[in-house]
């Protein structure tokens, strides 16, 4: 099959007509455009609250659908080449490489099996959130997200309510934690390949970050400790699934250095310079990612080898909710191409009113319209195409962005991270673990239930941060 599918890749980067399409004109584009990509949100926001059933058996046609929806009208518009080279750079350049790390992160993390007796008390929860907090920075939120949610669900297990538990993880391990390092969220990662210092957003951003995960974690404690008081809490003992005399330690070990040589591939190819290239219907494929992507694709065989069946047993491993997320983004990186393609426009885009709110009369940046610009649009478009925006916006100079216009890259970066926590789709962890949680038998809330949390806690929090740090 991936023979047959690189073949038909090399087929179509011979076609001439390929080869010469020029990207996408978002300032030539209409606002409809963007319907499908509208369509294919609120899809995933009513269809699980209104159908369930078709939903739960038919997302993948209903995204498939949505995806057509822009897809060959598109191409009747403005032909083939046009969106064939929009696809294969949609495909080669952002959704495969997104893919196949979350699947490495996933399976990798899948692996690990934390044994011992966790009991879900609102001190150890809070603990493990902190835990992960710390971790997100340097193995990313998905792994950080993917190693510690089957535990905490685990130690909670005998509880009546949950769901805020999942809630508050996504917060802060799967978002807010993940803000300090390029590794530990993809946006930042692109900053550092901009030229970007590993260690900037650091020592810009960690007081921010210390308040928003700090304020998190006591908001969390209070809500579970009141939780845990309500009469028929704890409907089993807790935890079920832990033996009391099992002492605490790792199964998988072994997948910890697979973990590594994850963050290594993905440091190398952030380091790494090479002209080697691939053209591919117009998309370079670089030397030094397709090494990493490769690497990783090894990583997750390895991983499947050397994992004793029974540590997948215990984590309840599946493939389920992986494909969820595959599925659901492969229509999400789909139909928002004429979007990214509309807001790159600038001010000659139809979203140009949202570029110009960022500049002062002065024509100096705002840093407070670019943190809510640059997260509001995080929450609901990939976090990542978002920030190069909005940093291209702001002059996309790194050497002025990190000294002269240091508070204004402050904002956009701790926008893009921080405000992806708002919705499920606002960064790749939180739609994960929300399909873990279910998949554990945890009743989340719907997508705007979820949004009433996000919006009731942390928009406070933002507005009191732009106050303190970005006014």
């Amino acid at each position: 099959m991936k023979l047959v599918r690189a073949a038909a890749l090399a087929a179509l980067a011979a076609l001439p007509g390929w080869a010469l399409a020029a990207d996408i004109d978002g300032s030539a584009l209409s606002v409809w455009w963007g319907v499908p990509f509208a369509g294919l949100l609120l899809s995933i926001a009513l269809m699980p609250l209104f159908a369930p059933f078709f939903w739960h058996h038919h997302f993948g046609k209903l995204t498939a659908g949505w995806a057509l929806a822009f897809v060959l009208p598109f191409g009747a518009l403005f032909g083939v080449g046009a969106v064939g080279v929009s696809l294969v750079h949609a495909l080669l350049a952002e959704y495969l490489p997104f893919v196949i790390l979350l699947l490495a992160l996933f399976t990798v993390a899948g692996g690990i099996y934390i044994r011992g007796n966790l009991r879900g008390t609102p001190a150890l929860n809070a603990g493990i959130l902190a835990t992960g907090a710390v971790l997100a920075s340097f193995m990313g939120t998905t792994g950080a997200s993917m190693l510690l949610i089957r535990p905490l669900i685990r130690a909670n297990e005998g509880r009546k309510h949950t769901a805020h538990i999942v809630v508050f993880f996504i917060f802060i391990v799967s978002n807010a934690g993940g803000s300090l390092t390029p590794l530990g969220d993809p946006p930042l990662f692109l900053g550092f390949l901009k030229g970007v210092d590993f260690f900037w957003t650091l020592q810009q951003i960690l007081p921010q970050t210390l308040f928003l995960v700090g304020t998190l974690l006591v908001l969390f404690f209070a809500l579970d400790s009141w939780f845990m008081r309500s009469p028929g809490e704890c409907t089993l003992p807790v935890t079920a699934a832990a033996d009391s005399t099992e002492r605490f330690g790792f199964d998988g070990k072994a997948n910890f250095a697979l973990l590594g040589v994850v963050v290594a591939l993905v440091l190398l190819s952030g380091f790494w310079k090479s002209d080697v290239a691939f053209d591919i219907a117009g998309t370079a494929v670089g030397l030094p990612g397709l090494v990493r992507d490769l690497g990783l694709l090894a990583v997750v065989w390895v991983s499947l080898r050397i994992t004793p069946v029974d540590v997948h047993r215990r984590n309840q491993f599946g493939w389920a909710p992986m494909a969820e997320v595959a599925k659901l983004f492969a229509g999400i990186f789909l139909t928002i191409i004429p979007v990214i393609a509309m807001l790159k426009a600038g001010v000659d885009g139809p979203f140009g009113a949202i570029v110009r709110a960022v500049t002062r009369a002065d024509g100096s940046p705002d840093p407070a319209m670019y943190f809510w610009a640059t997260g509001a649009l995080s929450s609901f478009l990939d976090n990542a195409p978002t920030y190069l925006v909005f940093f291209n916006t702001a002059g996309g100079d790194p050497q002025q962005l990190m000294t002269t216009l240091a508070p204004t890259l402050a904002a956009v970066s701790a926008g893009a991270v921080f405000m992806g926590a708002n919705t499920y789709i606002g960064n790749a962890p939180n739609l994960m673990v929300k399909a873990i949680a279910e998949d554990r038998g945890v009743k989340m809330p719907s997508f705007f239930g979820y949004m009433l949390w996000s919006g009731g806690i942390l928009l406070p929090l933002f507005v009191l941060m732009t106050w303190i740090w970005f006014l």
